[in-house]
């Protein structure tokens, strides 16, 4: 039986006068790609962001390892094991990839040294352009850059906010393998507008409509249910 790895009960989230997420429950197991699916504006994005600690829940429980996280700090967040990846990539622009790696590392110890080398196998752009700077690579090299700054410090489990938005389909497949390659090490939070995607590399689904927590499942029967794609993601 898989162990839950993040549980959010019943939270909501205001962002100001804003009352953005109004009950959202959500689970994401050990060893599986969890996917959050809704139309844009649903509240995806605050779930990872909450999550994080980065527009703390109003109410309600974020749990990590069964431990409450609903208060902790970003910082206390990512040290107790969650990367993530931002949906605006989240690199620094100035820095080389070789220096965007370092920042993200929090011990340049040999297990972080090991780490990078596997990412660099796994991205194996970034070792091409190891002295380039961020701000310098294309749109998909970003995304790589981004995905490897959160996998290096041997996180637990990794959000990752639409990694395919603004790619070319040929990139969107690299990006599709690197994450079923991650998932043989860690766990995956994925946001993702594109279901052809989401349903190829996902476990398990939850869909997200104004805010709420609306369905959850295992993927496969998603993608066979035309009503709730219909409904909540307008396809079909």
């Amino acid at each position: 039986m898989m162990n839950t790895l993040l549980k959010l009960h019943d939270v909501h989230t205001h962002i100001g006068q804003y009352h953005i997420l109004q009950g959202v429950n959500f689970e994401a197991m050990a060893g599986q790609v969890s996917v959050l699916l809704g139309r844009n504006g649903a509240g995806k994005t605050t779930t990872l962001k909450t999550i994080m600690g980065l527009t703390p829940a109003s109410q309600g429980d974020v749990q990590f390892q069964m431990q409450s996280i609903k208060k902790s700090p970003t910082h206390k967040v990512a040290k107790l094991g969650i990367g993530y990846v931002p949906e605006n990539q989240g690199i620094f622009s100035d820095l080389t990839v070789e220096e965007n790696m370092k920042v993200a590392m929090r011990k340049e110890n040999t297990a972080a040294m090991e780490r990078q080398q596997y990412v660099l196998e796994l991205f194996p752009d970034l070792k091409k352009f190891w002295k380039k700077a961020g701000g310098h690579l294309s749109g998909g090299q970003k995304q790589m850059l981004s995905m490897a700054r959160a996998f290096i410090n041997d996180s637990q489990l990794i959000l990752i906010d639409e990694p395919s938005k603004g790619l070319a389909p040929i990139v969107v497949e690299k990006v599709m393998e690197a994450i079923v390659e991650m998932k043989k090490q860690t766990s995956i939070v994925l946001v993702e507008q594109n279901f052809m995607m989401a349903s190829r590399i996902g476990d398990t689904y939850t869909l997200i409509d104004d805010g709420k927590t609306v369905h959850s499942g295992n993927m496969k029967e998603l993608i066979q249910n035309e009503e709730l794609k219909r409904k909540y993601l307008g396809i079909g």
